[in-house]
């Protein structure tokens, strides 16, 4: 290492960022992204960067109160070493109960910290690399069929070959209606082209149990290949009840996953058959990577998502730890902001005439 890698400064930042495109769901519409982006300096000054999403309805933290759970945190994380991690854990949660969005953006600058200290990239901080491309989801969303058709088309032009259709944004039969047209278009394009294609809906808590069941039935052969958090975030009932009706679709849980024993739960229960993991909502990157082997043991399906409008700087804090999980079945979920562009690797799909000038999304593992 560089000099002292012991903890010297820890700044947080409050940020207000303005999206790309509002993306609609279930309760909200997100047209800025309100963050917080925390800065840690070293005695030796390297600085590491981390971030985290206000999500009062996710993990009940707004910008104010992130703010404030890191500076009451800041003590008891002064002078410790950087490249200690479980030891920086351990002292949040001995110094403030859940707070997960704080605790995630300190972890990840302390990642990124170390990481620029040793010359390593964040992924070789995770251990051995279990692959080197994942498919990345392309999010669309709105209460109009038509729209949703235009911008998922767009989208596989691009070179998307994984997406996520917001649903619970009108009636059961509407949004399945919606799933429906934009299924049948995308698989029929990629069956045309002789490529897989991943088809997600996620309903964010917006559904009565009721509800996702004719949803569920509606879409049943579609093609649909996943369906995210149908009911309330603890409603397990419910959640084992619409897997129970939709036995070739995979139900995975969102906000219903906040720990280990989350997953667990769910699973024993049979309430779902994957999990989308986000930092802020585990407590940090390690939680994350520690998760993600958790269902692979479990033998359920993974996303590895950011919270909708973090920016660069949470994604690529996630990013490494997709080629490190035993299993990545689900996809990666990016968003954009105004102040940040993603860069996708597109191979081109050369088998028909047709689909010439497609291409693959990936979000490739650099060394």
């Amino acid at each position: 290492m560089v000099g002292k890698l012991q903890i010297k400064v820890i700044e947080p930042i409050a940020v207000s960022l303005p999206m790309k495109k509002p993306v609609q769901m279930a309760g909200e519409t997100v047209a800025r992204a309100d963050n917080v982006l925390l800065r840690i300096e070293a005695e030796n000054g390297i600085v590491g960067w981390g971030e985290a999403a206000a999500a009062p309805t996710m993990t009940g933290e707004t910008v104010a109160s992130m703010m404030a759970a890191a500076a009451h945190m800041t003590p008891v994380l002064l002078k410790r070493a950087a490249d200690d991690f479980a030891g920086a854990a351990v002292a949040m949660d001995a110094a403030m109960y859940g707070n997960s969005g704080a605790k995630a953006a300190i972890d990840i600058a302390l990642h990124d910290l170390v990481g620029r200290a040793t010359g390593r990239p964040l992924h070789a901080l995770f251990g051995p690399v279990q692959r080197r491309t994942m498919p990345v989801l392309a999010v669309v969303g709105s209460d109009d069929a038509a729209a949703d058709l235009r911008e998922a088309q767009a989208r596989y032009a691009a070179g998307y070959r994984a997406f996520k259709i917001k649903v619970g944004l009108a009636s059961a039969d509407a949004d399945a209606e919606r799933t429906r047209l934009v299924c049948a278009t995308l698989k029929a394009q990629s069956k045309e082209c002789g490529e897989d294609c991943l088809i997600s809906s996620d309903a964010n808590q917006g559904y009565s149990t009721d509800a996702a069941l004719r949803y569920v039935r509606a879409v049943a052969d579609c093609g649909l290949d996943f369906f995210e958090q149908p009911v309330e975030a603890h409603d397990l009932d419910g959640m084992a009840q619409v897997a129970a009706a939709a036995p070739d679709i995979w139900i995975g849980a969102d906000e219903g996953i906040h720990s280990a024993d989350d997953i667990v739960r769910h699973h024993e229960r049979k309430a779902a058959r994957g999990a989308s993991l986000k930092a802020i909502k585990l407590g940090g990157l390690r939680a994350l990577f520690e998760a993600g082997r958790l269902c692979h043991r479990l033998g359920m399906r993974i996303n590895i998502s950011c919270k909708t409008g973090e920016s660069s700087v949470a994604s690529a804090a996630a990013g490494p730890n997709a080629p490190h999980v035993p299993q990545h079945a689900r996809g990666r979920t990016l968003t954009k902001t105004d102040a940040c562009r993603r860069r996708r690797r597109c191979a081109a799909a050369r088998r028909e005439r047709s689909c010439r000038g497609a291409g693959r999304a990936r979000a490739r593992h650099r060394g």
